[in-house]
């Protein structure tokens, strides 16, 4: 059998339709110059994930471990892929039909060890996250610090490296990409469609779960290398902090002065102040969106955030303490 040009290694667990919908999306793509080998790494899907993949023609690469990680899939997937390039999905996005051939060609520098491009909601107006949370995704196209979960890597780079730490619940991307540059390789983010992606985020708690996970991998990773020549981090889980502390503060302050004073003008002052606050981040984000609206929730997302983020960071300082390790922290409903 000929070496396959491509490999995509998908990973997901009860991603149900979903994950058909990816797998269909992968056969439809341009043609990258060679045969593609798709593996789906499951980690103890109880839906018929397995059955589903393996109907579609997928290697199936089942893992049960202890404690599953994003980290664990992905390393399962390229050690046994075949091909020089392994592009990297989760089980909930759609692969743009020519983003691979397109980007491809970007690896003739021997420098590009990672290409990804755009990632975009794929209902972004299903629901009030999805719409502002689909912002997040994104940046500037440009040489970066790291990438996201999809992305076209070279795989032995991926072996250089040895690949994503499982330890990690989350930041396992931004992590491996530290460890990438510092052996001189550049991470590419080109200007072109990548996936479309499905948070299927309808609930606060979904929101706060996700946000905290967030910050629990800030805390994570700034601690591993706080005392390394090359710390990573640090800077935002120490941003988050103080945005998070300051921001109660003037909320709590606002309704304990407004109790103490029987009087309401010190929440409505802490309130305007917040409001501002809102509309200054909804004013700098203009390049992300022409929707006043979306640019306006997206503003207090960005400060409402904080507050799970920092939530995030006290629990993984308190599963330090206690030596604890935590799993992996879900907040995707199971796919119907």
């Amino acid at each position: 059998m000929s070496v396959p040009a491509l490999s995509v290694v998908v990973i997901g667990r009860n991603e149900g339709p979903r994950l058909e919908r990816c797998l269909r999306s992968i056969q439809a793509m341009e043609n990258p110059g060679g045969d593609v080998e798709i593996l789906y790494v499951d980690s103890g899907s109880t839906d018929g994930s397995v059955a589903l993949a393996a109907s579609l023609g997928a290697r199936v690469i089942p893992i049960h471990p202890t404690r599953p990680t994003a980290a664990l899939g992905r390393n399962a997937g390229w050690k046994l892929a075949q091909a020089p390039i392994v592009l990297f999905l989760d089980g909930d996005t759609i692969l743009h039909p020519a983003f691979v051939a397109q980007s491809l060609p970007e690896f003739r520098d021997p420098e590009v060890a990672i290409v990804w491009g755009h990632r975009r909601e794929i209902c972004a107006r299903d629901s009030v996250y999805n719409r502002v949370l689909d912002l997040d995704w994104i940046s500037p196209p440009g040489i970066t610090e790291f990438c996201g979960g999809d992305a076209l890597i070279r795989r032995d780079v991926l072996t250089r490296t040895g690949g994503y730490d499982e330890n990690l619940i989350a930041g396992e991307e931004p992590e491996m990409c530290r460890r990438i540059r510092a052996l001189g390789y550049k991470i590419l983010h080109v200007d072109r469609p990548m996936t479309g992606h499905d948070l299927a985020m309808k609930s606060w708690k979904q929101y706060w779960k996700r946000a905290s996970r967030t910050g629990y991998a800030y805390a994570e990773v700034s601690e591993r290398f706080r005392s390394t020549a090359l710390p990573f981090w640090e800077k935002e889980a120490h941003a988050n902090r103080v945005r998070a502390v300051a921001l109660l503060a003037i909320l709590l302050g606002g309704v304990a002065l407004s109790a103490l004073f029987f009087s309401f003008w010190p929440l409505a002052a802490a309130l305007a102040f917040l409001l501002l606050l809102v509309l200054r981040t909804a004013a700098k984000v203009g390049w992300k969106s022409k929707d006043p609206v979306t640019r306006f929730l997206y503003g207090a997302h960005s400060h409402v955030q904080q507050i799970p983020i920092f939530w995030g960071q006290l629990q993984y300082s308190k599963d330090r303490r206690a030596g604890a390790k935590r799993g992996l922290i879900e907040y995707k409903d199971t796919a119907s």
